[in-house]
Parts: structure tokens; C-alpha cells; sequence
């Protein structure tokens, strides 16, 4: 499907819909109340349909509400003229750290969700650009990862993610006016990508966090396979060595760590692991889990510039040495109850 069609359903469909879901389920919300309360008697887990339909009320809910202020925000800037200035990308950031604040919060209020950090943290406010690389695995990660740089530290981030998380109709249009980048997880989509993640580092200032997920994707054991074996198929043996040692995270594809790290020379590196919900990878293992009553573990180390070497070979080996680290950290710090 070429791009203009994909634009076009996105935007003249998909969100549409969610915008008229939001509706319906609040005009019938009456009649989905006691549905939910009297599934929740045989339900295992403590009122667990109640809760889970209102986190998809809360969420669709402010997606909509985005779409509508989005909206207004376009029109304000002159029908986009100025969309993209540091002035509205900066009323952006303000939004999409607000509406974090608030979701993360009734999400931790109705399922009982925590975020611990584990051991010593970055200063609440790092002075200087920062290179922000995070372990991908579990459901919202990436949201959790959002909210800690926008609420803990006060950043800004420039995030590269999968193209698909643009099928979020908030998502999609809030990424495209801050710096940011989707990109296709098909290596043979011809893009080439270490241009574009390095025009996205390039140019950071004193509160940007430029964030990559080195893995390329969540963990699975059939990922973490299919890597290994893609190693081997490039006379990679070393690596493949390496990644087979790793079981909790994946082999990370250094070639956009490597595009970063050049493009701003001037940033300290943060490297960010987490555990708790990395164990839910199917829809049914999210259903089982749910109410989560679940604690996020995150642990950040801050790498300064002068510690990251300066050839190819040994930045890719440095990077592997961080990932082991990140491994063997969830191997040591991953809840009992999934070990």
C-alpha cells in the first residue's frame, strides 16, 4: 500500500473510529458497567473485567481528546504553517507529558501498578544532550521509558520506533511535529535507516534525550533465535557466541547505536533496563495477568562520553558488553513468581 493510501486511511478512517468507539462506549457505558461487574464474580483476580474496561475508557478517552486539542493546535499555528516551531513542539511535549502524568497515574490507582527504580539513578536533570538506550521487551515499555525522560528528568525526548505504533491515531499525529522517527522493521522496506536515526541526533540540546532500542523489537524466544541465527548467517561467529549467552535480552543491532554516537559526539550515553511485565508477550498472557498488581523495576546507568570508545569494532563490542550487563541485571532483579 503506498504511502499517500496509508496516510489517508490513518487519518480518514482510524481515527474516525476511535473517535466514534469513544462515544458509543461512553453513551452505552451503563449497559458495559453491568456486563463488566457481573463477569467479575467468575473472573480470577479482583474485579478484573471492572478494571480493565475502565483502562480502556481512560485510554480512549484521552485519545480522543488529544485528537481534538491536536486539532486545535493546527489550526492555531496557522493550519500547520508553524506546526513544527519550538514553540508548539514545545506545547507538544507539555501535552503528551501531561496526558502520561495523568494516565500513568489512574493506571497505577485502578491496576495497582508500581515503577521502582532500582539503585543509584542519573541526577534528576543531567546536564548536557543525552544518547538514551533501552531494553525493549513487555507491553508499554516504551510509554514507561516517555514518561520517566518527560516527568523524572525533564527532557525532550527524539524517539525511533516502529512504523506500526503509527496506527495510534494520537501517536502518529503527535510524532510527526516533534522530532522523531517511524521506521519499518523490514530490512528490505530499502530505507536506509542509519541516515535517518543519524539526522535525528544530530543537533541536540541541553534538555534532548535522543532514544533507541538497540534490539530492533520486543523479546521473544523466537526473535532471540531467528538473531542468533542471522549472526551466523553473516560469519558472525563471535557475536552469535555472545548472543547465545544472553537470555533475557536480545543481540542489539549496532548499526543505529553506531549512527547516534557519531551524529552527536557531544552526548553522555544513558543505558536503561527494566523488568516486571516482560513476561507478557500474547494477548492471553496479558489477560491471565490482569488485574496486573504488577512493580516495574528500572534501572538507568549514565556512561560519560570520554568512557565510549572511538573505533567501529570496539564501540560494537562495548555495546555488547553493556547489553550482558542489562541481561544479567534482569536475570538477578526479574519477579520470583516468573523465574
Amino acid at each position: 500500500m503506498s504511502t499517500p493510501m496509508v496516510w489517508a486511511l490513518r487519518r480518514l478512517v482510524v481515527a474516525p473510529a476511535v473517535i466514534a468507539l469513544t462515544v458509543v462506549l461512553w453513551v452505552t457505558l451503563p449497559v458495559w458497567l453491568l456486563a463488566a461487574a457481573a463477569l467479575s464474580p467468575v473472573l480470577p483476580g479482583r474485579w478484573r473485567a471492572l478494571r480493565l474496561l475502565w483502562v480502556v475508557i481512560v485510554y480512549l478517552s484521552f485519545e480522543t481528546l488529544l485528537l481534538a486539542v491536536l486539532l486545535g493546535l493546527w489550526i492555531a499555528s496557522g493550519f500547520g504553517w508553524r506546526i513544527r516551531s519550538p514553540y508548539f513542539a514545545g506545547i507538544h511535549y507539555d501535552l503528551v507529558q501531561g496526558t502520561l502524568i495523568v494516565f500513568f497515574r489512574e493506571a497505577r490507582r485502578v491496576l495497582a501498578l508500581r515503577i521502582r527504580t532500582d539503585g543509584p539513578h542519573p541526577p534528576r536533570v543531567p546536564e548536557g544532550p543525552v544518547l538514551v538506550m533501552c531494553r525493549h521487551a513487555g507491553p508499554g515499555d516504551s510509554f514507561t521509558l516517555m514518561y520517566a525522560l518527560l516527568h523524572w528528568y525533564h527532557r525532550e525526548p527524539r524517539v525511533v520506533l516502529k512504523n506500526t505504533l503509527a496506527w495510534d491515531p494520537a501517536i502518529d499525529v503527535v510524532l510527526r511535529r516533534i522530532p522523531a522517527r517511524f521506521i519499518s522493521p523490514n530490512p528490505e522496506a530499502g530505507e536506509d535507516l542509519e541516515s535517518q536515526i543519524a539526522a535525528l541526533a544530530t543537533g541536540l540540546d541541553h534538555n534532548d534525550a535522543f532514544v533507541i532500542f538497540p534490539e530492533g523489537g520486543n523479546f521473544t524466544s523466537e526473535r532471540r533465535d531467528r538473531a542468533i541465527a542471522r549472526l551466523r548467517k553473516l560469519g558472525l561467529e563471535r557475536m552469535a557466541v555472545r548472543a547465545e549467552e544472553m537470555t533475557h535480552v536480545l543481540a542489539p543491532r549496532p548499526g543505529g547505536v553506531l549512527a547516534a554516537l557519531d551524529a552527536a559526539p557531544e552526548a553522555d550515553v544513558l543505558v536503561v533496563a527494566h523488568t516486571g511485565l516482560d513476561h507478557l508477550v500474547t494477548v492471553s498472557d496479558l489477560w491471565r495477568s490482569l488485574p496486573m498488581d504488577k512493580q516495574i523495576t528500572m534501572r538507568w546507568w549514565q556512561v560519560a562520553r570520554e568512557e565510549i570508545p572511538s573505533g567501529r569494532e570496539e564501540r560494537i563490542d562495548w555495546l555488547y558488553g553493556w547489553w550482558e550487563r542489562v541481561d544479567q541485571w534482569v536475570e538477578e532483579n526479574r519477579p520470583s513468581d516468573v523465574r
